[in-house]
Parts: structure tokens; C-alpha cells; sequence
């Protein structure tokens, strides 16, 4: 018999319809001898209208009670899951976050975990009792009830799977797994099998929308295995784990982020202290800086270009045109039409060739690269928007990414 946590997000749980998909599943993983937990996020867009009602009524409404308000269509839908279930003859019963034993930080629309204490739901697990936990809340330390953010069912569910000690934990969504491409934009690109903890955490930082990278990082620091499949086919799905293979694919993904600006600093001094001004003041707005490069100093001049999420631009314009005179720059420019395509493969850390490659591959598409970034498994390569769809297609098929990794011929 084994324990296992499965979230549902929103498209899984859209309608009553796929409600009562999801009581059949759970009362097929029941007839198998299995003990399951459920954590069910709001129905469809229901938090996306929650929010637009809110903004109906306020152009600046208080955290606290947008958490109240969000985090009510979560107990809907686990309230509607668990009377489900039910009807298949399956005992169930729904708690809220904070029935759940999640104790969060105060930080409203965006909390943190500081600690679970999942008594209730392990009661009703040993009473042979099916728990169904509403995804992405808790409550404080203030106790408020608190939301975790957008995707924090994710994060939700691999807690729980942690605290409970459970054999997996199992992210159900609407497509079958982790790709080696977005499917929309590189038709061939395949599900993965299995996937390492890094590489994920590199593609989730790097465009790959699901799984959301608080989950992933939870999950490999506690060792969850996690299991990414759909609640459409019920399907095996991805597998992602700490486990090492003997041999890694060289490259497993290409991800793309069309969600980015670029700001850069002309002219600036290049001394000991400028960068720390600039980006302690962009840190102090909550400017969250990804990609930074500083040019090759002339005459003691230097340009420094960053990127940033486009989101927060206008917060990043007012903050450098403001420090411009202290910096000495000569000039600032922001850049909204921009895209990052990044290769993810654990593999090339013991291949050369890889960055060559690509680059030849951009090069052969007439496809300009204008900031490069890279770490041990990554290489990310800054690039105009409208380049962005061929540049995905092209790497795909340049690394081979359709085929299986035994099936791909060498760099």
C-alpha cells in the first residue's frame, strides 16, 4: 500500500464534469489498496474573475482581503471534490489550509510555509478517510487567512507530501508532462520520461510554466518525488527525481520566456561601487534582476545591461532615470521586445560544443543574440521577440530533442 499526494489544478477541476472524473481516479486508486490525499485548486479561471471582481470594487484592494476573497474558490472546489468522492462510496472530507496545518509568514497575495502541522489530514488518512485540502493557502502567524500565490497548489501539495511522508506526490494538469519544447511552438517536441531535480528547476526558471519552481525546489530539497501527468488521459506522465543516471542526455529541453525587458546604463564609470548602488536600489523596489552584463571597459567608461521581468519596467525606468545623475551615466535605455531561449541539459557539462552549436544554429537563422547568460547546465541567449518562435524550432531540431536521448547523434 502506498501513500500518494495529487493535486488538481484549476483545468482539472473546471466544471463538474471533470469533478467527477476526479472522484472516479480517486476511487480507482482506492480499489488498487492505495491511500490517497487530494489538493484541489479553484474551478477553471475562478480566481482570475475573484480578481476582477475585486478590482471592480477597488483599484487598490487590501491584501488581507484578497486572500479572503481568492482563497474562498479553493474551499468550493475542494468542498464540491469531497462530496464527489463521497457519492462513489468513498469517505472524504475537505479542509482549508489552515485546518490542513499550514502555518504561513504575513506576507499577503504571496505567503510563505513556515511549518505544517498535518494532524487532521493524517487522522483521516489512517481512518481510511480520503483528505481533500484547498490548494495555496494557510493562515498566519497573524492568523489571517493567507494566499500563496499563483501555481501555489504545487507548492501545497509537495509540503503536504513531505510532512506526511507520503511515496509521491503527483501534479495533475492538462498536458501529459514536462516537454522537451513548448508543444504549441515546436510541434514535434516530446514528453519526457524522467527529468533531474536541476534541470527542471533550470527550465522552470527559464519559461517552462508547470511545474511552478517553489514546488520543484521544496521537492529536491526534501527528496519528493514527483510525478507530472494529466488528469485528461491519466496517462504516466514525467517523472522527476534526484535519482542519477549513468548517462545524461546532453541537452533535455529548450524553454523560451517572452515575459522579459532589458534596461541598460550607458556610459557609467567603471569603479568599485556602481553596480552595488544600481542594483541595491532596484532591490530595494523589489526589482527582481535575472540576466546582467557589464561591457568591456574603455577609457574607464562601461555599459551595463540588465533584464528584469517586463511587469516591473516602469518600476526599473523610474528607479535608474532616477539614479542616473549619481551614476554619472551618459544615458538609459529600456527594451520590452525582447525574448530568452535557453538550452537545459545536465549532460553538457561534460560535452564541449554545446554553446557552438547553438549559437551556429542561431547564426544560420539570421537571429541577432544580444546578451548571454550560462551556468552548469544552462545557456540562455537574449534575442529579439519575433525571432523567438524560430529560434525554439530550430534548436529543437538542431539537438536532435524529438528523438529519445539513446537516439541522437553526437555534438
Amino acid at each position: 500500500m502506498a501513500l500518494v499526494v495529487e493535486k488538481f489544478g484549476g483545468t482539472s477541476v473546471a466544471d463538474t464534469g471533470r469533478i467527477q472524473e476526479v472522484a472516479d481516479h480517486v476511487a480507482r486508486v482506492r480499489r488498487r489498496g492505495d491511500d490517497v490525499v487530494l489538493v484541489v485548486s479553484a474551478m477553471g479561471d475562478e480566481t482570475d474573475e475573484l480578481l476582477r471582481l475585486a478590482r471592480r470594487v477597488s483599484d487598490d484592494p487590501p491584501g488581507r482581503e484578497l486572500d479572503m476573497l481568492i482563497t474562498g474558490g479553493e474551499r468550493k472546489a475542494c468542498a464540491l471534490v469531497a462530496m464527489a468522492i463521497a457519492a462513489r462510496g468513498v469517505p472524504a472530507v475537505s479542509f482549508t489550509g489552515s485546518q490542513a496545518g499550514f502555518l504561513t509568514n504575513t506576507a499577503h497575495t504571496s505567503a510563505l510555509i513556515l511549518s505544517i502541522t498535518p494532524d487532521r489530514v493524517a487522522k483521516a488518512v489512517a481512518d481510511g478517510v480520503v483528505p481533500v485540502v484547498g490548494g495555496s493557502q494557510g493562515v498566519s502567524t497573524d492568523k489571517d487567512i493567507t494566499f500563496l500565490g499563483r501555481g501555489g497548489s504545487d507548492t501545497t501539495a509537495v509540503a503536504l507530501a513531505h510532512a506526511l511522508g507520503a511515496d509521491a506526490c503527483e501534479l495533475y494538469t492538462d498536458v501529459p508532462g514536462v516537454f522537451t519544447a513548448d508543444p504549441r511552438m515546436a510541434p514535434e517536441a516530446r514528453c519526457m520520461d524522467w527529468i533531474s531535480f536541476e534541470e527542471l528547476l533550470d527550465m522552470t526558471a527559464t519559461g517552462c510554466p508547470k511545474p511552478t519552481i517553489r514546488s520543484v525546489e521544496l521537492a529536491r530539497t526534501y527528496g519528493v518525488k514527483l510525478h507530472v501527468r494529466s488528469a485528461f488521459t491519466w496517462a504516466p506522465g514525467t517523472w522527476v527525481t534526484g535519482e542519477d543516471l549513468m548517462e545524461r542526455a546532453v541537452i533535455s529541453a529548450v524553454t523560451h520566456d517572452v515575459s522579459e525587458a532589458k534596461m541598460t546604463v550607458s556610459g557609467v564609470a567603471d569603479k568599485p561601487g556602481v553596480a552595488a548602488r544600481l542594483f541595491r536600489a532596484l532591490a530595494r523596489r523589489d526589482v527582481n534582476v535575472d540576466m546582467i552584463v557589464q561591457n568591456v571597459s574603455r577609457d574607464g567608461i562601461t555599459d551595463i545591461s540588465f533584464t528584469i521581468p517586463a511587469e516591473q519596467l516602469a518600476i526599473a525606468r523610474e528607479v535608474v532615470f532616477g539614479l542616473q545623475g549619481d551614476l554619472e551615466a551618459s544615458g538609459a535605455s529600456a527594451d520590452d521586445d525582447i525574448a530568452r531561449v535557453s538550452l537545459i541539459g545536465a549532460g553538457m557539462q561534460t560535452h564541449p560544443g554545446v554553446a557552438a552549436r547553438m549559437f551556429e544554429t542561431l547564426a544560420a537563422e539570421s537571429i541577432n543574440i544580444e546578451m548571454i547568460s550560462t551556468s552548469a547546465i544552462r545557456i540562455s541567449c537574449v534575442i529579439r521577440a519575433g525571432d523567438i518562435d524560430r529560434a525554439v524550432v530550430a534548436l529543437h531540431k538542431a539537438f536532435e530533442l524529438d528523438k529519445a536521448p539513446e537516439d541522437r547523434a553526437g555534438l
